[in-house]
């Protein structure tokens, strides 16, 4: 068996673990969203979601080293050099021991100071709770930016068994936080037994990470000690890399705080409903990504180029395949899902589930893209182009909104510069690695908008035709939305190669079952 069979049958598997822990998930997680938001009311609802999103947004001082660790730990593996796999995670593990100490300090001093002075839309007899949760989050934020190294060696080890075991045990755990939530008297504030019993857990959780790859990693075994070469090379990428970083939680964390701003924490609540649904689709399409990255970059590392494009390509359409397999149907059906599910829902919900999902499938046509970038190491003109591209996402917003537009203009702003962006990506990996652009937008963008067209429409005859009749719509819409995908995937979206390998793979299971 050739190296690239053997890889490719290791992400089938690994997808596979991934799989199993968000399917279950999924589940639990639609679950939970319920539960919390009708125990804790949308006012806390909303006020959860802005503390936590201010708290992310310190993040940016430690998302670009994050990345640079899972780059280089990574590299290392792909080139077989153990010893400088040792200096990298030894370097890696006392920086973030240092940005955890600059974090809790920001958060202390600034952040304590902006949530007292600047969040007006909290009102004042939450405050106190909104303290608690932001002490509390800083504890989880603090643990896991140490935990850092060890999260990057395990997923860089492929060990994705084990994060999908741990993962469910996560899922399982954090239902029965949800759950006792209810068992609370009626004078207990449930907001901050929530978040204390997250963050008691989250502790939990990180240290036995900490614990499993100091057990089973040689590299996670060493002393902490600081490389100078290593710190050099990892702190200039992860300089470059800081823009990027800043500009994403600007788009994301940044905006949710505008809206907070502008509108009160009713819609950071419908906000958070449809971040809900779109992290629980897009968990699909990631956890393909999470068996895929370490493949992308090891291959580059040992200077298999060819197969590396191959891989980059192939990402890019099933990644998209994957997630518009479930993100169509949610968006004809919104209404209905979300009357399913939560009863009764904020105003701009709707709106704001269809067009995240929409920025998210147009945003994971980069995913592939951004990761071979990180793999060259050539990011300093990337992110200088790039990163200040997606930096415009926070004052456009800004503008629109000052200006009187709705506040889905936001997400409006955001599909605009994320088209701009996978231009650039393309300009600068063509001169990078020599990616064409044409076979790239011949093979991936034009592919997968024609399986998108050949997918909606059908679907949306359905919708028209059948009126708004609840499960009985709802059944049709989807299955018509499942066959016309699968089909135009299989026969348009695929190459004759991929068509035979999954046809063959489906009598197999076929044969199995019966």
């Amino acid at each position: 068996m050739d190296n690239q069979t053997a890889n490719t049958k290791r992400i089938a598997k690994n997808t596979m673990m991934l799989y199993i822990r968000m399917l279950f998930g999924m589940l639990v997680s639609l679950y939970t969203s319920r539960v919390v938001l009708s125990t804790l009311g949308v006012e806390d609802f909303g006020i959860q979601g802005a503390v936590g999103g201010f708290v992310a947004m310190f993040s940016l001082i430690s998302g670009s080293l994050s990345s640079s660790v899972s780059r280089f730990l990574t590299f290392e593996l792909g080139k077989g050099d153990k010893e400088s796999l040792k200096q990298v995670f030894s370097t890696s593990l006392l920086i973030h021991i240092g940005l955890a100490i600059i974090v809790f300090l920001c958060i202390e001093t600034f952040g304590v100071w902006f949530l007292n002075n600047r969040m007006d839309n909290i009102p004042v007899d939450r405050l106190y709770a909104a303290n608690c949760l932001l002490q509390f989050s800083v504890v989880s934020f603090m643990l896991g930016l140490v935990s850092v190294p060890y999260n990057a060696s395990l997923i860089s080890h492929e060990k994705m068994d084990v994060f999908a075991m741990v993962g469910i045990v996560d899922i399982v755990m954090r239902l029965f936080i949800v759950l006792s939530l209810r068992l609370l008297p009626a004078n207990v504030d449930k907001l901050i037994i929530y978040a204390l019993m997250g963050m008691c857990w989250s502790l939990t959780l990180q240290a036995f990470y900490i614990y499993y790859c100091s057990r089973h990693f040689e590299e996670c075994k060493a002393k902490p000690v600081l490389y100078k070469s290593k710190l050099k090379s990892m702190t200039g990428f992860a300089t470059w890399n800081f823009i990027g970083c800043t500009a994403g939680l600007l788009k994301t964390s940044g905006v949710d705080l505008l809206l907070f701003q502008f509108f009160g924490p009713v819609l950071t609540a419908a906000k958070s409903i449809s971040g809900t649904v779109n992290g629980t689709i897009t968990a699909f399409a990631g956890n393909f990504m999470t068996a895929l990255v370490p493949q992308i970059t090891k291959s580059y590392a040992a200077g298999d180029l060819k197969y590396t494009l191959s891989l980059v390509e192939r990402g890019s359409r099933f990644s998209f395949y994957v997630m518009m397999f479930f993100a169509i149907p949610m968006m004809f059906e919104t209404e209905f899902v979300l009357k399913i599910w939560l009863k009764e829902y904020p105003q701009f919900s709707v709106i704001f589930v269809r067009l995240i999902l929409a920025l998210s499938l147009l945003e994971i046509l980069s995913n592939t893209l951004v990761n071979l970038q990180n793999a060259t190491g050539k990011i300093r003109n990337y992110q200088l182009a790039v990163g200040t591209t997606l930096l415009m996402n926070f004052p456009l917003s800004y503008i629109a909104l000052e200006l009187g537009c709705p506040p889905e203009s936001t997400i409006i702003v955001a599909l605009f510069v994320g088209v701009c962006c996978l231009l650039l990506r393309l300009s600068f990996l063509r001169k990078s690695v020599g990616l064409s652009i044409r076979r790239y937008l011949r093979n991936v963008c034009l592919n997968v908008l024609a399986v998108t067209i050949l997918t909606i429409i059908p679907t949306y005859v359905i919708y028209k035709l059948i009126p708004d009749m609840g499960w009985f719509q709802f059944i049709a819409v989807g299955t018509t939305s499942v066959v016309s995908s699968i089909l135009s995937i299989l026969y348009v979206g695929c190459t004759s190669n991929e068509r035979q390998f999954f046809i063959a793979k489906a009598c197999a299971l076929k044969d199995r079952i019966v």
